[in-house]
């Protein structure tokens, strides 16, 4: 990266001698930031009336309380309808990789920075065209910034009518519920807020705005003023199967995912506890990667979050209806060994104005200093190196084998070999083989019935564990490298009109092996089998037609004695029975490749309570029970193939 000092002289831009400003760009005149380049600042900084600070690259203002960043009108009074201190999105068009300029004000205090930022933003949306209403997850990192004003720079009208799809919510991480706003001139005070913005009947397409790019103004946040506090976090009675409701009269189980627990304690324990939902305060990265663990040689961030679990840092497609219920698919999530080794989707680097979820093993006391995250670079820092907002990229120590992290991942790609899915398989010598009890271990996470491909959870002896093919299946799934050497785990495709490759990615303590590779530290490394094929190596972003629904994945190769016995598995079904909102009532969504079923209804003392013929599975059937009646049932589905599944509604 390039480095510019202020020093240099320019046409128009004059320097004062005072310690509040140190950089002035007057009328008429513009500074052009270039991409990749830094430019530093050792005090305040001020735009005066139609100067412009056009920001491609990366500005550094570290000052101190006497310093300020300002935007002035032609008299000197403020100046805030924006439009002087831009920062860019500088390839609209290709806005999921593109670069972006970025601001790092540090040492001044909020009472001095009274100009504002022009923000260009555009992301993907976190909806799809197949649903009438979903709502964007977004970060607002302005300080005191009127919401009302978002209508004008979104160009929709948002209104304080909860459900309507037009709204505007904001995360509650002690009450573990969306609130929404009786007013919205109400202004921004919550620096690392979490907003979802209303998008009915797509609305608010954030990837395809009508000008390119959306523009929102507002002044920067000042550093934190201290580490913020996690603990407290769900604090409600979810109730049996989460059947309590909050305040807005919303049932707990028709909005509150819990990816990281579902496949330890569903509904029980600390499932939906201890879950932090924040969005990024600055106009700079966020460098999540090290903040589970105390780093090495002295070089630190100042963060441990020793009980951390993982971290969701993208929320894929959110979907809410009209009575509250939510779910999200494709999420991007990043779980934690005990030791802070990364699993999943290893990156957690937060852009500004994105959002990122927070999952702890307990409620012990807790604290992220946001300050020390900052960070230009768009790649995580590696351990041992600077945590500096400027600080480069390093190679990771060496490995040898012992104790570390090893994952395949999977991505599904569609015909034209783009990504639409990926799932994980992820071995350790401390990990745990099968279905997981502790939530102070467990490095898993779930999936919603709506995803194309995972993962199901294994028995000791390799394939499915039939008593929880049911339940759940797996975004990451975990085994022991030692007990489970050499045994399958099972990694299903329900989409196979959708789903055409796969493409391999492989990693140890979170580090992509070379290119090509296959043997990781140990000598040993990952294999797969399609249902009607051979043992294959997994080879480092190697790419393989889909050629079945039913895959084996192996860490180890197989013996001949291992493989027999796996090829007579039937893949299990991902029918589901849910509460929706909606009809107040419990529906079964059936697997996608079902046509007709048969439902049974019983109660707990055996009776017959509802039975349905020949169900249309194309939709979901609703279960219409007395919801007066405080009672529990097995609800059993058969398909018109013979396939069963039998589940329990709590009420």
């Amino acid at each position: 990266m390039r480095k510019s000092l202020f020093a240099i002289g320019l046409l128009a831009i004059s320097y004062s001698v005072q310690a509040q400003i140190l950089c002035h760009v007057d009328a008429n005149a513009n500074m052009y930031v270039s991409e990749g380049t830094l430019v530093y600042s050792g005090g305040g900084v001020q735009t005066r009336d139609n100067g412009i600070l056009d920001v491609h690259g990366n500005v550094m203002i570290e000052g101190g309380l006497g310093d300020s960043f300002k935007t002035i009108d032609a008299a000197g009074a403020d100046k805030t309808n924006g439009g002087n201190i831009i920062l860019r999105l500088n390839t609209p068009a290709s806005y999921e990789t593109s670069t972006y300029g970025q601001l790092y004000i540090n040492g001044l205090s909020q009472s001095n920075i009274t100009g504002i930022v022009s923000k260009e933003f555009r992301s993907k949306k976190h909806g799809d065209n197949s649903v009438s209403k979903f709502y964007q997850q977004v970060a607002v990192p302005f300080y005191g910034k009127a919401l009302s004003s978002l209508s004008t720079e979104f160009g929709k009208t948002f209104n304080t009518v909860r459900r309507s799809g037009n709204e505007i919510l904001k995360w509650n991480n002690t009450n573990a519920v969306a609130d929404d706003f009786a007013n919205l001139n109400i202004t921004t005070s919550d620096a690392s807020g979490y907003y979802m913005l209303g998008s009915l009947n797509n609305n608010l397409d954030t990837s395809n705005p009508p000008a390119g790019v959306y523009t929102l103004n507002g002044r920067p946040n000042a550093s934190f003023t201290s580490a913020v506090n996690l603990q407290g976090a769900g604090t409600p009675n979810f109730g049996t199967g989460g059947n309590n409701v909050n305040g807005y009269n919303e049932k707990y189980n028709s909005y509150l995912q819990d990816q990281f627990e579902a496949s330890v304690s569903p509904w029980t324990g600390t499932f939906g506890k201890n879950i932090y939902q924040f969005g990024n305060p600055f106009f700079t990265n966020l460098d999540l990667s090290r903040i589970g663990y105390v780093e090495n040689g002295g070089v630190t961030d100042g963060n441990n979050v020793s009980n951390i679990w993982g971290v969701r840092y993208d929320p894929g497609v959110v979907t809410v209806g009209s009575g509250g219920n939510a779910y999200s698919t494709g999420a991007l999530i990043q779980t934690f060994a005990p030791n802070g080794i990364p699993v999943g989707d290893v990156g957690l680097i937060i852009k500004p104005m994105q959002t990122f979820v927070l999952k702890l093993r307990d409620g012990s006391s807790q604290s992220l200093n946001f300050n020390t995250l900052r960070r230009f670079k768009e790649t995580v820092r590696a351990a041992g190196t600077d945590y500096d907002v400027t600080a480069a990229r390093t190679v990771q120590p060496g490995k040898n084998g012992t104790g570390t992290v090893k994952q395949l991942g999977i991505i599904g790609l569609d015909v034209n070999g783009k990504e639409i899915a990926r799932t994980y398989y992820a071995v350790s010598p401390t990990f745990t083989t099968g279905h997981q009890t502790s939530a102070a271990t467990s490095v898993q996470a779930t999936l919603s019935s709506a995803d194309m491909i995972g993962t199901f959870e294994e028995a000791l002896t390799g394939g499915y564990d039939p008593n929880y093919t049911g339940q759940y299946w797996l975004y990451i799934n975990e085994a022991n490298e030692n007990n489970f050497l050499g045994k399958n785990v099972k990694l299903v495709n329900y989409k196979t009109d959708k789903v055409k490759s796969y493409k391999f990615e492989i990693r140890e303590n979170g580090e992509l092996i070379p290119a090509g590779a296959h043997q990781l530290s140990a000598g040993i490394g990952f294999y797969y089998k399609a249902s009607n094929g051979t043992v294959q190596q997994a080879k480092q972003g190697q790419t393989i037609t889909v050629a079945t629904s039913s895959y084996d994945l192996y860490y180890g190769e197989p013996n001949n004695s291992t493989l027999a016995t796996k090829d007579k598995e039937n893949t299990p079904s991902r029918t589901m029975v849910v509460y929706n909102p909606q009809v107040t009532n419990y529906i079964v969504r059936f697997d996608p490749n079902w046509k007709k079923a048969d439902i049974e209804v019983y109660d707990m003392s055996g009776k017959l309570v509802l039975s349905k013929k020949a169900v249309d599975a194309s939709r979901d059937f609703i279960i219409e029970l007395d919801g007066s009646i405080k009672n529990s049932y097995i609800v059993k589905v058969v398909s018109d193939k013979g396939e069963v599944v039998n589940t329990k509604i709590l009420k």
